[in-house]
């Protein structure tokens, strides 16, 4: 339980707080443990621009570095040595709460190459070599929800890995997530693995999908668009708790449910609001509904202890205005499929961008050390 009144409100209604940012600084000095018990932090998500960020900050790293460049190694094995380090060691600070929850939660999420988002064995390669390397019960594996991601998750699940399944915009493709997900259990049954040890959460992206829509109504200037400006996103992410809603009553998840198997959580992520119009907190307090987790950056997080206002669950009865949130974007021109389209086009890419800057601060540093 969180000490403060909003934070603690929140878990109270169902919602696991993730915390989407990672250093070793947070780690060395206290920060992510007392995270844990002033904020009810309870996970962590990270991806390579978190990554880069923590890598530009400070002298946390530069003993790391050093022993690295001496022993030969190159901007590649550096930063997968230096990014698994730091998710191992917020898997220990986490696991009093991964063991005190049954492993839903706890949970620290690291992610695959970016570059690998279209080659599934190349996914399933180093997803089996981050599970190996970090040898923590509470990782999560980050998998894209590409469509060459998804043979990859059904893969990783049916050996037991869990998996974090992040960049997803679109219902469909969520709905072949959850797919994906009971493909992968009912392999791992098959090979009488113990589905009670297998968890997974997808993360359904929330705020680009706004800034993405509201572009395209300020470019229509419709009067009637003005009133949609800041509505997508919520609509978009409330069906996504619908379809999870669906899929897990069906008698195939029932079947699973049976021999122990886990809920795939929705995890509520891109949770910072990017439109300074918009209340700093909306896209934590108008998705709560239990069983979802919700992943914010700090200052999302600091916003919701200062003045989120919790009040119950805010999903649940709102299909229908959702759907007809969205039947109206149709209707003004905006296309559905080519916005989740272009906003996953564009997650990759800027996965892509803050890979390479974190593979060119990693050389720049072990060049100084005296590396290659």
């Amino acid at each position: 339980m969180a000490t403060n009144p909003n934070l603690d409100a929140l878990a109270r209604h169902g919602v696991s707080i993730w915390l989407d940012d990672l250093s070793r600084a947070m780690i060395v000095d206290g920060e992510l443990a007392r995270a844990t018990v002033e904020r009810g932090v309870v996970g962590v998500t990270t991806n390579p621009t978190i990554f880069a960020a923590a890598l530009r900050q400070g002298e946390a790293y530069a003993d790391q570095v050093t022993d690295l460049a001496r022993a030969g190694a190159d901007a590649e094995t550096a930063v997968e040595a230096i990014t698994t380090d730091d998710v191992r060691s917020a898997c220990d600070i986490l696991r009093p709460i991964y063991d005190g929850t049954d492993g839903q939660d706890g949970r620290v999420s690291i992610e695959v190459d970016p570059r690998l988002a279209r080659d599934t064995s190349g996914t399933i390669e180093m997803a089996r070599r981050l599970w190996t390397t970090v040898d923590r019960p509470n990782v999560m594996i980050k998998i894209p929800a590409t469509v060459e991601g998804l043979p990859a998750i059904a893969t990783a699940i049916e050996e037991g890995i869990n998996v974090n399944v992040t960049l997803i915009f679109s219902l469909d493709r969520y709905r072949g997530v959850m797919n994906a997900y009971l493909t992968g259990l009912e392999q791992a049954r098959q090979h009488g693995r113990d589905l009670a040890q297998i968890h997974s959460v997808a993360s359904f992206f929330v705020s680009r999908f706004d800034t993405e829509v509201d572009k395209r109504l300020d470019e229509i200037g419709d009067p009637e668009g003005t009133e949609l400006r800041g509505t997508a996103a919520i609509a978009n992410a409330r069906l996504a708790y619908q379809a999870y809603e669906e899929t897990f009553a069906t008698p195939r998840w029932a079947n699973l449910a049976d021999d122990g198997a886990h809920r795939q959580r929705p995890l509520w992520a891109s949770t910072g609001v990017k439109d300074p119009a918009y209340p700093d907190t909306m896209y934590v307090t108008e998705l709560v509904a239990a069983g979802t987790v919700n992943t914010m950056p700090e200052k999302t997080l600091d916003a919701v202890a200062d003045h989120g206002e919790i009040r119950g669950d805010t999903i649940s009865g709102t299909f229908e205005q959702a759907s007809a949130a969205l039947d109206d974007l149709q209707r003004l021109g905006i296309s559905y499929p080519d916005v989740v389209t272009q906003l996953e086009r564009e997650g990759l890419a800027k996965f892509d961008a803050s890979w390479a800057e974190l593979l060119e601060t990693v050389g720049v540093e072990l060049a100084k050390a005296g590396g290659r």
